[in-house]
């Protein structure tokens, strides 16, 4: 898979991971098609004003979307895709994880991994302050889009909104995954990243921050012994083979 130069390219190389998913019925195809809704989104958005820096904004989404479309080609290719990425990756033909999980673990490498270290490839040095608002609208459309995924999860498991009341939000209660706190421990990736000028200690941190994603990871899998057996049940119970469940996380 060639590097996408543009958000057109991003948004197609993302239709044709869920495409394939389909057609082999593998479980990466999940996080592709929430990916893929974001990104027409920010697309949008762009094209309508909502960024201080429309062209930068391209920019940063084209290097954020090729880190992670890098790691699902090194997978497929199967060769090592990071310590996160390996985990989201991997499980992608497991049978257990809910589809909630899956895109868990997707977003958990995508936001804690890469997105701090697109921000500051796009902003290095001091120009990092001045990305900082667009970055928080980026943030803003991933949190409003957080209640339109709900909805969807809902239609392929109909008892989630009870769950979701009762444990005080399913993301954050029953797998442990905080949206809020990997975007600000991004935007600290992100200042950290590019202010370093020792190349040597910039590769320790990416290390180190992947790594720190990869426990996150396995929470996510491996829940605790109640949480699991929630969500075995739910897995059990959710409607819909999986391009059934890619046309209803497509909206």
């Amino acid at each position: 898979m060639e590097p996408a130069l543009t958000i057109d390219d991003v948004i197609a190389q993302l239709a044709r991971i869920v495409e394939l998913s389909r057609a082999r019925g593998t479980a990466d195809g999940y996080f592709a098609e929430l990916y893929r809704r974001v990104t027409v989104a920010v697309k949008d958005r762009i094209a309508h004003g909502w960024f201080d820096d429309g062209p930068r904004m391209e920019r940063f989404d084209v290097r954020f979307a090729n880190r992670y479309l890098r790691a699902w080609a090194r997978h497929e290719a199967g060769e090592p895709a990071g310590a996160a990425w390996g985990v989201a990756l991997g499980a992608g033909r497991s049978f257990w994880p809910v589809v909630l999980q899956h895109l868990l673990l997707g977003m958990n490498a995508h936001i804690n991994l890469d997105l701090g270290l697109a921000a500051a490839a796009t902003a290095p040095g001091a120009a990092i302050a001045g990305l900082q608002a667009d970055f928080d609208r980026i943030n803003q459309l991933l949190a409003d889009l957080v209640n339109d995924v709900e909805n969807c999860l809902a239609r392929i498991w109909p008892p989630l909104r009870r769950l979701d009341g009762w444990a005080g939000g399913v993301d954050e209660a029953v797998v442990n995954f905080s949206l809020r706190c990997a975007r600000d421990y991004a935007w600290s990736v992100a200042t950290a990243t590019a202010a370093e000028t020792d190349p040597d200690a910039a590769v320790a941190r990416v290390e180190a921050t992947d790594q720190w994603a990869a426990v996150i990871a396995q929470r996510i899998l491996h829940p605790g012994f109640k949480a699991g057996l929630i969500l075995k049940y739910v897995r059990l119970r959710e409607r819909g083979s999986i391009p059934e469940k890619l046309d209803m996380l497509g909206g």
